[in-house]
This record gives structure tokens, sequence and C-alpha cells, in this order.
């Protein structure tokens, strides 16, 4: 998968968000679907998750995950393994949070304990308890067997020659600027739109810095 450029992700109608776990992947997708004004999926409560804490069937997964990739826009904060071919299939630009570890597990942990003492329904209504916290199948114990893996295979689709693009992120800064930009590009847009439609031409805002100058900022 060729790297990205910001002007992928500002034309993208369909944006596949991945990362490690603990990286922020629902509060990203839901940012970055208001800069781009696409719907956002949250897949833990969408297709991961019944109540109860059951994991839904896989083959129910799947069917899930082909009805919402077949649409013509959307934003996905992440995609499961038995179903991660059907969204990368229609991604149009894949943006890969590749955080530290300490970053992730410090952000991971503050969030658990925020969730457990507000009890905040997550994965389709379930909430965390402490037992959950420190069970086979904890978050926390995925953080750690799945942070390798995920990391390698972010920095193998960059690597890779062909596919979707990837803007591969390895700080919260850099997609807190991706997104500042998208939004003043939004509102330059407006504001060139308004001016061309009252016929004030000379209140266009100047051009936009070449896209690989605005690139390298992140």
């Amino acid at each position: 998968m060729p790297v990205a450029s910001l002007s992928d992700v500002e034309h993208a109608q369909r944006v596949l968000l991945y990362g490690v776990t603990g990286s922020g992947k629902s509060t990203a997708a839901a940012r970055l679907g208001a800069a781009l004004g696409l719907p956002v999926h949250l897949v833990d409560d969408e297709v991961g998750w019944l109540p109860g804490w059951i994991e839904r069937p896989q083959d129910e997964q799947r069917a899930l995950a082909h009805q919402m990739a077949s649409a013509q826009g959307w934003v996905v904060d992440s995609a499961y393994g038995a179903w991660r071919d059907v969204m990368l299939e229609r991604a149009q630009v894949v943006i890969a949070l590749d955080y530290s570890r300490a970053l992730t597990l410090s952000r991971l942990v503050r969030r658990c304990v925020h969730r457990l003492t507000t009890r905040t329904p997550v994965c389709n209504g379930n909430t965390e308890n402490v037992r959950q916290l420190f069970s086979r199948n904890s978050i926390v114990r995925w953080h750690f067997s799945s942070f390798a893996r995920k990391r390698e295979r972010m920095r193998r689709w960059e690597a890779a020659p062909e596919g979707v693009p990837v803007l591969r992120l390895t700080h919260p800064r850099a997609f807190d600027r991706l997104v500042q930009s998208l939004e003043l590009d939004n509102i330059g847009a407006a504001s060139r739109e308004a001016a061309l439609r009252h016929g004030g031409i000379d209140d266009l805002p100047a051009p936009a810095r070449d896209d690989a100058a605005r690139f390298v900022e992140f």
C-alpha cells in the first residue's frame, strides 16, 4: 500500500482507521468523520458484540461488514481479522495510528478506570467490570498480546508497493494536525463558495500551500 498524501485523505469517501489497542480509534473516527462530513461506524458497537458480552458469530460479522463497506461513504474505526479484507477492498485510504506502547497503555488504563467508575455503556450496551479487567479476555491483556502484531501489520501495509494508500501517524499530535488541516480546508472551501455565490471574487482566500509542504508536517 503506498504512502497516502493529505490530498488522499481530503478526497476519500471511505476511510478505515486502524491502530494498536488504546490508540483512541473510536474518538479519532468521530473527529475525522466530522471533518470530512462522512458517517462514522464504530465496529465494537455495530459489528463485534451482542449484549451480555457475547461475541457476534463471525458469519454475521462478515455479513454486517459487507453491508457497511458497500455504502458510498464512511469512516470505520477498525476492522477485525475475520473481515478486515472486506473493508480493505472498499477503503480508499487507511489512517494507521502507530502510537507507542507507553502512550497507548496509559490511555487504555485510564479509559478502563473511567468506564469502571462511571459504568459507561460500551460495545453495544455492555459495561466493564473489575473481574473482566483481570480476566483472560481482558482488554489490557489484549493490548500486550496484539501490540507487536498490529504495529508490524501497519508498517507492512505502508511499505507495500500496491494497495490502499496508508497514512501512518506516530503521535496524537500528528492526528490533531491532520484534522485541523481538514477543518481549515473546509472553512476555505466554504468561504470560496460563498464569495463566488455573491460575486465577491476579491474576497477569495489565498490558495492553500501545496500538498507536499502540508503533508511533511505530519
